[in-house]
């Protein structure tokens, strides 16, 4: 876990979802947290053994999905020496290591039915055997988990045990994805911002253009909290001026005129889902403009060209005959959309 990452945000449904965590933390029972990938599952999971009394004893982690099924128990439950071809030594398992304190198990939905059998006799008689061992050992442990799979999906086709699902299940907490998270956005992207700025020795913070801006309230966020840092961070570091606004953000790193060409069964596969041939970038991005709202088609076209223009000059740091090839325009066309859109003045503030 990152110990320097806050909880960073205004909106109700992430202050209901750290809340509910607060007043989790004091209880002694297991707790299931639940989002999409970047959302912050390991920060409400250390939040839930700082806030608990268990905060002095050790936070243990364990990611259920970077194992390979066949070492996944050894690791969570130890083992003995010669238990198995390369155990030249016995070897404490996660929950012994965690024994008086709390462990959190992300990616809980990958685990293989016999780690969940052994998981489930943990939990309920708080008794632990290593691989190759004859007899138990006592733990006194806090489960806390983590997933963005639908748990309860899955234990109703068979792939995950109801009943150790009922037995982690005491406390949900369902994190909110950062596009329901109304004004996060904006909070998040000044504090990464500041804090790279700072991390680049920058002298002040000159501030996010406003087209920019509307660009990052605008996404999708697919990877929540952790994309949005990493767009942020990374438009700041590319920045060469520090006196000026940012006007440029990437999305997607990948994005290239040079990216190599997928091979054509993958271009088939792409195109059969519907998606057709677009960049990552395209597809990602939500449209900025709701059709069943335009009343005014003029004005519509007027700002959406703006969008775009503002978007190119930003990219290719207002020069305007980069802009203008990038385009396929001839300089004299990007000038005169310049000067219809009132971009130069913008720039000059």
């Amino acid at each position: 876990m990152e110990r320097e990452n806050q909880f960073i945000g205004q909106s109700g449904a992430f202050l209901d979802a750290v809340e509910r965590a607060s007043r989790a933390a004091p209880m002694d029972r297991p707790v299931l947290v639940i989002g999409e990938r970047g959302t912050g599952k390991e920060l409400i999971a250390e939040r839930l053994h700082r806030l608990s009394t268990r905060w002095g004893e050790p936070l243990v982690t364990m990611n259920c999905a970077a194992l390979p099924e066949t070492l996944i128990e050894a690791e969570l439950f130890g083992h003995e020496a010669g238990a198995f071809t390369g155990a030249t030594k016995a070897r404490a398992g996660r929950f012994e290591e965690a024994d008086k304190g709390t462990l959190f198990l992300d990616e809980l939905g990958t685990l293989s039915m016999g780690a969940q059998e052994r998981l489930l006799r943990a939990v309920e008689y708080g008794e632990v055997t290593r691989i190759g061992a004859s007899r138990p050992i006592r733990v006194d442990v806090r489960i806390v988990a983590a997933t963005n799979d639908d748990l309860p999906a899955l234990a109703k086709s068979g792939e995950f045990r109801a009943d150790l699902l009922d037995r982690l299940s005491f406390e949900v907490i369902t994190l909110p994805p950062l596009r329901v998270r109304e004004g996060d956005v904006v909070v998040l992207a000044e504090y990464f911002a500041r804090r790279m700025a700072a991390e680049l020795d920058w002298q002040g913070w000159p501030g996010f253009a406003e087209h920019v801006m509307g660009e990052m309230e605008n996404y999708a966020w697919p990877g929540n909290v952790r994309e949005l840092r990493n767009v942020v961070e990374r438009a700041v570091y590319r920045w060469d001026d520090p006196e000026a606004v940012i006007s440029h953000v990437q999305f997607d790193p990948f994005e290239s005129p040079w990216k190599p060409a997928a091979p054509p069964h993958r271009r088939d596969e792409h195109r059969s889902d519907g998606s057709g041939s677009a960049s990552a970038g395209s597809v990602s991005r939500p449209a900025s403009i709701e059709y069943e709202s335009v009343d005014d088609l003029r004005n519509a076209v007027d700002a959406h060209e703006r969008a775009i223009v503002e978007h190119a000059l930003g990219k290719h740091r207002w020069n305007q005959r980069q802009t203008a090839k990038a385009l396929g325009l001839s300089y004299d066309q990007l000038r005169h959309c310049i000067k219809k859109h009132g971009l130069m003045e913008e720039q000059a503030e």
